[in-house]
């Protein structure tokens, strides 16, 4: 016989979570005290942070990762990080703690109601019934957290449950691959044969499911024109393929005309589709066929054309690649992006120009710059698997926590976090983590005084001019950052960016550059980019 804290401490070690993402109260410290050997406590100053560390720590590892947040505090401060890992399909093993069991019955200060508040957003929220139930409860959450489509689960610990006696608990090993069926496989095999314009989407699911290799080997035997999924929040294909043509864009008539001369659209490991600005029309011309492989049945039964195969993707692009024949399909080259002047302010086009140059191969992009992300596609070129990662809910606040947790889960490795001076502000206290962690990430602060996107939008949608709250001035990136304890440096000037980029790399420690830009940016979320599409605004 052992005691709850002892019996999950167990757990935790055997299912690999020995790190722990939190920010603490009252009622979580009875299972923080004395913290074993061989775990370590990642401290952030707010639960966003927390919990969106812990998403970039998961994320780079492609593995679940442990939060430990505090009682009620938990479902509102670190909601939005929470509602990131569900859409994104992150697995989190989020756990808070509770007020005491005996007396939650009145209604005491900090009792907590976390776990119907976080029902929506996460895959499974619990609090269990008995303190001895607490560690099977996670070992369980985690096999849930693990299995396609990942995602969050949540459970609320009484804080008096820790030293209630409790017998050891022996974590299970689950398999979660699941293969797709061969019959509809062979459709497709047989769709993709009889083509004679063929499009491949490749989606995040493909470096969900490992499948990079899988994906780049049928394209090339395939020869196919490669889209991004739109509004893509991982890049699960090469930029500098020779196959690669851009995002798609996220809105239906656009899109459906981007693929119109297609006869037949293979969609590997992405939803069909994700929009942004409502521009009506089909999902897919009526004379495209349309197949959907994916890893969750929550997109398939969602999809809103074409056919549905559910099962994992790197089996799947296996399959197909076995089986399709070898075409020589006649695919156009991309245009390669025009090279940026260096004007005065600053172009983003420019910064992102500059940057790519001196990139290392194996450099990690975080990005949160909506009214940039445009530029960002067309510039930087990175073609190694976790190259890329970004919001796929439009909450902001993902970028620099997670920017902080993939560096920490990839210490060998680069990140660059680029992040507008406006999302800057919704997690900027995971700058003090990222310097109490010694986690050497690059932030680059695209600064130009206003919600550019939202401007975009405003304009795209014809709401008209006056709408208050876009303008953001008087905001000090360079100040903010030095006084969580990094170094910082401003850029105004085009010729001095990339000498102040060179010093950045250089430092074996966190680094800010706020750099001056143009105010403006694209028209909506990706609507100007990929092959010159019409001018739908």
């Amino acid at each position: 016989m052992t005691t709850v804290r002892e019996a999950t401490y167990g757990v935790l070690r055997n299912l690999g979570l020995t790190k722990i993402f939190g920010n603490p109260g009252s009622s979580e410290l009875p299972f923080l005290k004395d913290m074993p050997e061989g775990f370590e406590y990642i401290l952030a100053l707010h639960e966003r942070s927390a919990a969106g560390m812990a998403l970039g720590y998961a994320l780079g590892r492609n593995e679940a990762a442990f939060v430990n947040l505090h009682s009620i505090a938990s479902a509102g401060n670190g909601l939005s990080a929470i509602i990131d890992a569900y859409q994104s399909r992150v697995p989190l093993v989020l756990t808070t703690g509770q007020q005491d069991r005996r007396q939650i019955l009145a209604e005491p200060f900090l009792v907590s109601r976390a776990v119907e508040v976080v029902r929506p957003y996460v895959k499974w929220a619990y609090e269990p019934l008995r303190p001895e139930d607490v560690p099977a409860a996670i070992a369980r959450g985690y096999h849930l957290a693990m299995q396609p489509p990942r995602g969050p689960v949540f459970i609320s610990i009484p804080m008096d449950d820790w030293n209630k006696p409790c017998d050891p608990v022996t974590a299970r090993k689950v398999t979660g691959t699941m293969f797709a069926d061969p019959a509809a496989l062979d459709e497709v095999v047989h769709a993709i044969d009889s083509s004679k314009k063929l499009a491949l989407i490749v989606g995040a699911q493909i470096e969900e499911d490992g499948g990079w290799k899988e994906a780049i080997a049928l394209a090339e035997r395939m020869n196919v024109d490669v889209y991004d999924e739109p509004i893509a929040s991982r890049w699960a294909f090469p930029r500098s393929h020779r196959l690669f043509r851009g995002g798609l864009l996220p809105a239906q008539k656009p899109l459906a005309d981007q693929l119109s001369a297609y006869d037949t659209v293979v969609v590997l490991g992405a939803p069909v589709f994700l929009y942004y600005a409502f521009v009506p029309g089909n999902a897919i011309a009526p004379n495209t066929k349309l197949f959907q492989i994916t890893n969750s049945v929550n997109d398939a039964a969602a999809a809103l054309a074409g056919k549905s195969i559910v099962g994992n993707i790197a089996q799947a692009a296996r399959y197909l690649a076995e089986r399709a024949k070898p075409a020589q399909r006649n695919v156009t080259p991309r245009e390669p992006a025009p090279e940026p002047k260096p004007e005065h302010p600053m172009t983003t086009a420019y910064l992102f120009h500059t940057l790519n140059k001196l990139l290392p191969p194996d450099a990690i992009i975080a990005e949160e710059c909506p009214s940039s992300k445009g530029d960002l596609d067309r510039y930087i070129r990175l073609d190694q698997p976790g190259s890329f990662y970004s919001v796929r809910t439009g909450i902001l606040g993902f970028g620099v926590p997670a920017a902080v947790g993939l560096q920490i889960a990839h210490p060998k490795r680069r990140v660059v976090c680029a992040v507008g001076d406006g999302s800057l502000q919704y997690s900027v206290q995971a700058l003090w983590s990222a310097a109490q962690q010694k986690a050497p990430v690059m932030f680059v602060v695209i600064c130009n005084g206003n919600y550019s996107a939202l401007k975009g939008f405003r304009d795209f949608t014809k709401v008209g001019k006056n709408v208050p709250g876009i303008d953001i001035p008087g905001i000090d990136a360079v100040k903010i950052a030095e006084g969580y304890g990094l170094k910082a440096r401003e850029v105004d000037r085009p010729e001095d960016l990339e000498q102040v980029l060179k010093c950045a790399f250089a430092a074996n420690e966190p680094y800010l550059i706020s750099v001056n830009v143009q105010p403006g940016g694209q028209k909506t979320m990706g609507m100007d980019q990929s092959v010159n599409p019409p001018n739908y605004g």
